[in-house]
C-alpha cells in the first residue's frame, strides 16, 4: 500500500536524475538484486553491536530520554542534521502525548482512546529510536575509529538503503540528502509497522476520534523560538497522517523550515536553553501550565481568544509526561526490510522553492476549535 502510493504521487520520477543520484541508485540496485552474504563476526565486532543495543535501550525508555538524546548527539555531531530535527520533531511527539492528558482533548475522549492514542505515538516514536539510534552510534564509532562499519547495519535491522545511503555520505558528506534519506527510511519503517498495522488502524488510524483530530488539524508540528524575549512558532500542519508520501513531504518542508540560514541558529538556541518536559509549558507558560489551575467538576469555559488567555481564566492544563504517562514497555520490533523499489530516491531531489511556515494563526485557531467542540459536547451530553 505504502509503495503504491509512492509510485502513484511521484510525478517527478519523469525528471532526470542528478549524477549522485544514478551512482545511489547502481548502488541500490546492486545490493538489492545480489545476494548478501551472512556477516561472520569477530570478538571486537561483537562487543561493539551489544555496546551499541545496550546504549539504545538504555536511552530508548520514554519521548523525554528519547529527545534529549537526539539533542545530545546533535551537539557531538552536527552534521547529523536529521539528529536535530529528530530532536525537535520529537518534542512535539511528546507534546501529542501529553495533550491526551491536559484540559481540553481528556474532555473530548474517553480513558481508552486516550489509551490507544498514547499507544499509537508512543510506538511510533520508540519504533523510529530503536532503528535510527543504533546508525547514529554506528556513525560515531565509525569517526572514532576512522574506518567505515556500516557494514554491520544489518545486525541492528537497518534497511539496505540506509547503508548504501551512509557510505555514500562517509565519501560525499551531503548532509542534506543524508537528512532527507533518514527521513524517508524512518516513515517508511513505520508504515508497515504502525501506520498499516491493523491493531492501529482499528483502534486509532480509522475511529471518528482520529478523524475528528485532523479536522480540528491536531496534527501540527511547532518550532519554538526566542525574538527579542517573545516565543514564537512557525511550522507545519500534515492532515493526511496516513499517507507515507505525505508524511515524507512533511519531513522535507519541516527540514527546509528548521535549517533556514536565519532561523536555524534562534531554534537552536532555544532548544539549548529550554530542556523538554512533554509539556506545552515549555514554549508557551503564559497559557499552559504543568499544574491543574482548574476546580475538579466545574463546567467548561472557552479560555482562550488568538492565543491569549480571556480575563480571569486559569492556564491550560499541560502535564508533565513523567506525570501523564507511565513508562511502557514494548515488543520487539517487526523485522523486514521496507526497501523494494529505486524510485524512493526521487524524493532525495532537493526542492528549492520557500516554504511557508506561518503556523501561529491556524494554532490558535485549532485550540478555539477544540474549546467549541468541548462545548458542543458537553452541551450534547448534559
Amino acid at each position: 500500500m505504502g509503495l503504491q502510493c509512492i509510485k502513484k504521487n511521484l510525478s517527478f520520477t519523469k525528471t532526470k536524475l542528478t549524477p549522485v543520484l544514478k551512482g545511489i541508485k547502481k548502488d541500490l540496485n546492486k545490493k538489492h538484486f545480489i545476494a548478501i552474504p551472512k556477516i561472520k563476526l569477530n570478538s571486537e565486532e561483537q562487543k561493539l553491536i551489544t555496546r551499541i543495543k545496550k546504549e539504545t535501550a538504555k536511552r530508548n525508555i520514554n519521548n523525554i530520554t528519547r529527545t534529549q538524546s537526539y539533542l545530545e548527539y546533535y551537539k557531538e555531531f552536527p552534521e547529523i542534521h536529521w539528529a536535530f530535527l529528530g530532536h525537535m520533531v520529537s518534542r512535539n511527539g511528546g507534546w501529542n502525548m501529553t495533550d491526551l492528558k491536559g484540559d481540553l482533548l481528556s474532555k473530548l475522549l474517553s480513558v481508552d482512546e486516550q489509551n490507544n492514542f498514547f499507544t499509537f505515538l508512543e510506538r511510533g516514536n520508540w519504533l523510529i529510536f530503536q532503528d535510527v539510534y543504533p546508525q547514529l552510534l554506528l556513525y560515531q564509532e565509525s569517526i572514532v575509529r576512522n574506518t567505515n562499519l556500516f557494514y554491520l547495519l544489518p545486525c541492528f535491522g537497518v534497511s539496505t538503503f540506509m547503508e548504501v545511503i551512509w557510505n555514500h555520505f562517509l565519501q560525499n558528506r551531503d548532509e542534506y540528502l543524508l537528512a532527507i534519506a533518514l527521513v524517508i527510511n524512518e516513515q517508511s519503517y513505520l508504515e508497515k509497522r504502525v501506520i498499516q498495522n491493523t491493531h492501529y488502524q482499528d483502534t486509532v488510524l480509522e475511529t471518528t476520534e482520529f478523524k475528528l483530530q485532523d479536522l480540528l488539524s491536531l496534527n501540527q508540528i511547532l518550532f519554538p523560538y526566542a525574538d527579542n524575549g517573545e516565543i514564537k512558532v512557525i511550522g507545519q500542519t500534515i492532515h493526511q497522517f496516513a499517507s507515507l508520501h505525505d508524511r515524507i513531504l512533511l519531513g522535507k518542508r519541516l527540514y527546509q523550515l528548521l535549517f533556514d540560514h536565519e532561523n536555524y541558529p534562534k531554534f537552536f538556541k532555544w532548544a539549548l536553553q529550554k530542556s523538554h518536559t512533554g509539556s506545552r509549558k515549555d514554549y508557551w507558560p503564559q497559557l499552559f501550565n504543568n499544574i491543574n489551575e482548574s476546580i475538579p467538576g466545574e463546567l467548561f469555559k472557552r479560555r482562550t481568544k488568538n492565543c491569549q488567555l480571556k480575563p480571569g481564566v486559569n492556564r491550560i492544563y499541560s502535564p508533565r509526561l513523567e506525570y501523564a504517562w507511565k513508562n511502557k514497555e514494548h515488543a520487539h520490533a517487526e523485522p523486514g526490510d521496507w526497501y523494494s523499489d529505486w524510485k524512493i530516491i526521487y524524493y532525495l531531489k532537493q526542492n528549492n522553492s520557500n516554504v511557508n511556515g506561518d503556523i501561529l494563526d491556524e494554532y490558535c485557531e485549532t485550540l478555539e476549535r477544540i474549546e467549541l467542540a468541548i462545548l458542543a459536547k458537553e452541551t450534547f451530553t448534559s
